[in-house]
């Protein structure tokens, strides 16, 4: 492993090599910070520290993966078995714990982590039950606030208080029925991974020391971008020895919309007194020109610990600005600037970059009349596909029928012929009872002898009672396999919907082989259920 450090610079390595007390890398843009943790990490492995002892924690799976292929190629490389610490999102870290660690969090081990999509259906279920349709009041906004609230620490009735209008009293409202909607349902959403945790953490002094023991070094990167919650969890996972290295620039804070709180970065001397403060300010990236232009934007923030980065590439030519009349304009430009540079090199390759979706209309439009081929990058990933999420959401129904969000989403799904004014029926009989949308089909369909819903409901009634009995005699593969084809195929009756349920079909046993994969063919339906999740915004659940 010491022949690999030789390739650092002296203030990565220094980085790598002071392994015992805090430490704060503050590392300027495109100073190799990923390179200094991951030999930061493999350096500790080959010194004999096991690597399950050794925790980073990131805000992407992206950044996740590429540190877990970094510290496999490092260990590699110096002739060291393999091993990987536990490298995650905060989120993903939440959900293996509270998994883990149900019982004491008085949580389900089975509980549901509801996505973007989800909570948004949770919070329209809310309104709905409480009567509230206001053109100002949106579902997304709410649900915004929701977020704001609990990544702050305020439960519903803190929000009450502070309310000052009648907008702010409804959205408290709405929060503690959509609260209690996730309670009934057995599910969290992503701000209750972190808060749950937390608060277990805080309040059941052995698990904290039971973790604290298991963690024996922890890493955050983008520390600049943790929030209050996040940095709890920080300060409760780490132990007596405080061996905790965050990673982060103040000038590269840029989430305070989201609840980052730059001044945890700008506090980490204060919180722990006996830290080092390494500054990596040799940048590999840009020229220098580009580097003293970005300085002098940053130069009068208040409240820098500052640094300064000299260019590896050399000074560079001189920065060139050009300001578009609208969207139309600056596509143009950027379309003649690309043929510019592929007539000298037909063989280059060119990447333009945007903050927004929606602006890739104009580009697109205009690379298109002047004959530029080009790829656009992103759309849906496959576990974010309707069909992927109906039939997850079958499984979950079978589990835990009570789960509303999951019954709404395939209720008519393949159609059935249960129309709105039936939906509407159904909610304002659970809304009335205090009772779950599945208990409210089981009163509609016993106290009804005729009608053209009950039939429909009645089918779905024995669908998911199918699901159950063989939810508990088969093996999850099969169990998914066969429930999946019950769905998508029977429930098409019709071409051309048959081919349509095939095409279904398809994508749920796609998700069913990665089930597989990852979770074998074991028994446990509840893990091997939450495959999405896995691939998702929460990692390795």
């Amino acid at each position: 492993m010491l022949a690999l450090l030789d390739e650092l610079n002296p203030e990565q390595r220094l980085a790598v090599e002071t392994i015992d007390g805090p430490v704060l890398i503050l590392a300027g843009a495109g100073t190799g910070k990923t390179r200094a943790i991951t030999f930061r990490m493999a350096n500790l492995i080959a010194n004999g520290v096991p690597a399950e002892a050794i925790l980073a924690v990131t805000f992407t799976n992206k950044a996740a993966e590429e540190m877990h292929n970094r510290v496999s190629d490092l260990l590699l490389r110096a002739g060291v078995l393999p091993a990987q610490p536990w490298l995650s999102t905060f989120h993903s870290l939440c959900a293996r714990l509270l998994r883990r660690e149900s019982t004491p969090a008085g949580l389900p081990r089975d509980f549901a982590i509801y996505d973007d999509d989800d909570q948004l259906a949770a919070v329209k279920l809310a309104m709905n039950k409480l009567q509230i349709d206001a053109e100002d009041l949106t579902p997304r906004n709410v649900l915004s606030r929701i977020s704001y609230a609990k990544n702050h620490g305020q439960t519903a009735e803190q929000l009450r208080a502070e309310a000052f209008d009648q907008d702010g009293r409804r959205t408290a409202d709405i929060f503690a029925a959509y609260e209690k909607l996730l309670h009934d349902s057995k599910a969290l959403d992503f701000d209750d991974l972190l808060l749950r945790s937390a608060r277990l953490l805080r309040e059941s002094t052995a698990t904290r020391e039971k973790w604290q023991a298991r963690f024996q070094y922890i890493h955050v990167d983008e520390y600049q971008d943790t929030n209050r919650v996040q940095y709890e969890l920080m300060r409760l996972l780490t132990g007596p020895k405080q061996n905790v290295c965050v990673v982060g620039d103040e000038d590269q804070s840029i989430y305070r919309w989201r609840g980052a709180d730059v001044s945890i970065l700008l506090s980490f001397s204060r919180d722990f007194p006996a830290a080092r403060i390494i500054k990596l300010e040799r940048n590999y990236r840009s020229t220098q020109t580009i580097l003293d232009a970005a300085g002098a934007v940053v130069a009068n923030n208040p409240e820098r610990l500052g640094k300064s980065l000299s260019a590896q590439k050399g000074p560079g030519g001189n920065l060139r600005y050009f300001e578009g009349r609208d969207a139309q304009a600056e596509a143009e430009f950027i379309a003649g600037e690309l043929e510019r540079i592929l007539n000298d090199d037909s063989d280059q390759t060119c990447a333009v970059e945007y903050r927004t979706n929606f602006q890739s209309r104009a580009f697109e439009e205009v690379f298109r009349r002047r004959g530029l081929r080009y790829k656009l990058v992103g759309g849906f990933s496959f576990y974010n596909r309707a069909e992927v999420k109906d039939a997850l959401a079958y499984v979950r129904l079978a589990m835990h029928p009570e789960d509303d969000i999951s019954l709404l989403r395939v209720l008519n799904i393949p159609p059935r012929g249960i129309g709105k004014t039936t939906v509407d029926t159904l909610r304002e009989s659970a809304r009335v009872d205090g009772t779950p949308l599945w208990a409210a089909i089981e009163k509609f369909v016993s106290g009804a002898s005729a009608g053209r819903a009950v039939t429909p409901l009645r089918v779905f009634q024995e669908l998911i009672r199918k699901l159950q009995d063989a939810l508990a005699t088969k093996e999850p593969p099969k169990f998914f396999a066969r429930s999946s084809r019950g769905v998508w195929l029977h429930g098409h009756a019709q071409e051309p919907q048959r081919s349509r349920g095939r095409r279904a079909l398809g994508k749920s046993r796609r998700a069913c082989s990665c089930a597989r994969r990852r979770h074998g063919s074991g028994r446990d339906i509840h893990r091997f259920s939450r495959c999405r999740r896995t691939r998702e915004r929460c990692g390795s659940v």
